[in-house]
């Protein structure tokens, strides 16, 4: 005798060996045997064979209309004996009680499960409900297999086009569009990426980079809403001062200028003036919601996306020319030996008599300019010579600040390789189109006038930052506990040492136009300036204001995608240097170790860092020329080979590891979230 058996919604057959009451022991085709529960088991049979009846009755349930069988089917609660004897007739065999039974239970639409064997025929309307979906979902697969043809075939859905960003990085792992690359990419045996590349969906490679960055942070574009930039106050005090700003030539936003008073008197004070759009833009005004939801300026090579729009910072930036409102810092020095007399902080207008700029003034001021007054240098601009003696003494003051600070951080900062510069020839500041022509420029880090502007912010910024902190108002503040390795700069309310500067508290307020928190810390600066003691009162962020943890979570997380895109050009461009130049070997320094047995190197006369083959035994410090490999614009990837080592080979190893080194970030392959795996959770994946 033979039994057929539910075992947790599987049917299985077997020879029954011994029976209970309450079960039964049965072996399988296997030779496994089972203990079932009686009520588990459906039907006893003589014949056919446990083998034979499954088979038979598969193929049979395979011919059942389910339609008809609904229509046959009693309106009360029925079994699928009573089914078969409906459907085929009074003398249903066992094949077809099984045949009906396995129908039954594989068209749930049609019949609801009732118990052991047991059915109810579903009403009609959720029949014709799921009739629909079984024929929207065919059509919707008909139409996945469809666009998948066109992608293998090397052309792309509008649709999929269409959706291309959302598909790779954010998808909804439901839709067609996204279906349809994964069911393409595995018939065409291809990575998501380069089926698409193949497919001419990603026809410019820095398009390709420039979408997904609107995608991640500019969903709706970079456009600005209309909006009425409010006035300045009209009562300011004019500043006696003749200020001046030093930035490079493609600065538009000038948050910062200086001025000198008192050359030769025994004290001179030096002006910090800061544009001053926190004196008419309002906490959770219009302009304030446009500046938050971006939270800084965006810089690319050629390009950039402001904060606010340029109709509001021509308000405010610190163009030569006119008095511009500003949040002035004086401080005023002993001249002979540069100690601190007094601070005070102002609102007021500051006259600016000329914007310098870097790139076409480092040439002529350099250490030597500044330091020997007979030093003359032909062409030397009417408006620099008039400030040479000022000047002169901000280097001076600079070199003794940067100084002090070492001593607090207890060891020389050190600028050890240059800034680039990039220029794309022909874009006119629209956005690029990644065909341009790309020059690289090298400027030395620390040139003096960047120095005196850097220590000039910094004494801004430190100062701003106890001012705050005397008054009890709460600003956002950067910290860094300490110079050891892993220790990095945070972001909080509370003033803190910041150890790779050295100084006692530091806040970011000097890019009111151009960084968020600097603006939100110049309403709560402003209202020290104008309150003093009760400035904690009025401050537009109270202690503890929820708001501000907020802002500083909000700004880390937009601030560091705006850097890493930065980064991630730069690169792009870097790469595109070498193609326009046709430049297959380089001169590098092996930095450290890399991935499966590589080095990591970093080119000696390009912004690039890379990993090579064959240096495996070389030092840290090590001069070698490297063979690059292929290019991909794409994931900006470029691998090299070391031809031979230049320096000295018995050199040893650097001692020191450079902070910098370890935290470079070095553009790999890109993370896409097509997941190619099937029937498995989303996986992210990585394109080779």
């Amino acid at each position: 005798m033979y039994a057929l058996f539910d075992d947790a919604g599987k049917f299985l057959a077997g020879r029954i060996l011994s029976e209970a009451e309450s079960s039964a022991q049965i072996e399988l085709d296997s030779g496994k045997r089972v203990k079932v529960k009686a009520a588990n088991v459906l039907l006893k049979f003589d014949k056919p064979t446990p083998a034979e009846l499954t088979a038979q009755a598969q193929a049979l349930s395979a011919d059942i209309d389910p339609q008809l069988a609904w229509e046959f089917a009693s309106d009360e609660e029925f079994g699928f004996a009573d089914l078969a004897r409906d459907y085929f007739s009074e003398s249903a065999s066992t094949i077809e009680q099984v045949a009906a039974l396995f129908k039954l239970f594989e068209a749930p639409h049609y019949f609801r499960r009732a118990g052991k064997g047991r059915f109810k025929k579903a009403p009609a309307e959720i029949v014709q409900q799921a009739l629909a979906a079984i024929e929207k979902k065919k059509q919707i697969q008909a139409q996945i297999d469809a666009w998948a043809e066109e992608l293998v075939a090397g052309t792309t859905p509008e649709p999929v086009q269409q959706q291309l960003y959302k598909i790779l990085f954010r998808p909804d792992k439901n839709a067609p569009e996204y279906k349809a690359v994964v069911e393409a990419s595995r018939k065409a045996q291809l990575a998501p990426l380069a089926l698409l590349q193949k497919a001419g969906a990603i026809n410019s490679s820095y398009q390709f980079h420039w979408q997904r960055f609107l995608f991640d942070n500019f969903p709706k574009g970079t456009g600005f809403p209309a909006v009425t930039a409010p006035q300045p106050p009209t009562d300011l005090p004019q500043a006696d001062v003749q200020a001046y700003s030093i930035d490079d030539s493609q600065t538009t936003e000038i948050d910062d200028a200086l001025s000198v008073r008192g050359l030769g008197t025994g004290q001179v004070t030096v002006g910090v003036h800061i544009a001053a759009p926190g004196l008419a833009i309002e906490p959770g005004s219009a302009l304030d919601h446009l500046g938050r939801n971006r939270y800084s300026t965006v810089y690319m090579p050629g390009y950039k996306v402001t904060m606010l729009p340029d109709e509001v910072v021509q308000i405010y930036t610190l163009d030569e020319g006119r008095a511009n409102p500003a949040v002035s810092l004086y401080v005023t020095y002993n001249e002979e030996t540069l100690e601190v007399i007094a601070k005070e902080t102002k609102l007021e207008r500051v006259p600016v008599v000329v914007n310098f700029r870097y790139d076409k003034l480092d040439h002529i001021a350099t250490e030597e300019w500044l330091t020997d007054s007979s030093l003359q240098v032909e062409n030397t601009p009417q408006p620099l010579l008039e400030k040479r003696e000022e000047l002169t003494f901000l280097y001076r003051l600079s070199r003794h600040l940067k100084a002090g600070r070492e001593v607090v951080r207890g060891k020389p900062e050190n600028f050890n390789r240059p800034d680039y510069n990039f220029r794309l020839v022909g874009n006119d500041g629209a956005v690029p189109t990644g065909s341009e022509t790309v020059e690289i420029s090298v400027r030395k880090r620390g040139a003096p006038l960047d120095l005196i502007v850097a220590e000039a912010a910094i004494v801004a910024n430190s100062s701003w930052g106890q001012l705050l902190a005397d008054y009890g108002v709460p600003g956002i503040y950067r910290s860094q506990a300490s110079l050891a390795p892993g220790v990095k700069v945070r972001m909080s309310t509370k003033a803190l040492p910041h150890a790779g500067i050295g100084v006692k508290s530091y806040v970011w307020a000097t890019s009111p136009l151009r960084r968020y928190t600097d603006l939100v810390n110049q309403w709560q600066i402003i209202a020290c300036a104008r309150n003093g003691a009760t400035a904690a009162l009025v401050a537009p962020f109270k202690p503890k204001d929820a708001e501000m943890f907020s802002i500083i979570s909000g700004f880390d997380a937009a601030y560091s995608a705006y850097n890493g895109y930065q980064a991630g050009m730069e690169r792009f461009w870097t790469l595109k240097y070498l193609e326009q130049h046709q430049i297959s070997e380089l001169t590098a320094t092996v930095m450290k170790e890399g991935a499966a047995g590589s080095m990591m190197v970093r080119a000696d006369a390009l912004p690039l860092v890379f990993p090579v083959l064959g240096a495996q035994n070389l030092p840290r410090g090590a001069q070698v020329r490297v063979k690059l490999g292929e290019i991909d614009e794409i994931t900006l990837d470029v691998t090299g080979t070391v031809l031979e080592r230049l320096d000295d080979t018995g050199a040893e190893q650097a001692s020191e590891d450079s902070p910098e080194d370890e935290e470079e970030a070095v553009a790999g392959p890109i993370a896409i979230a097509v997941d190619m795996s099937d029937g498995e959770d989303a996986a992210t994946t990585k394109t080779d």
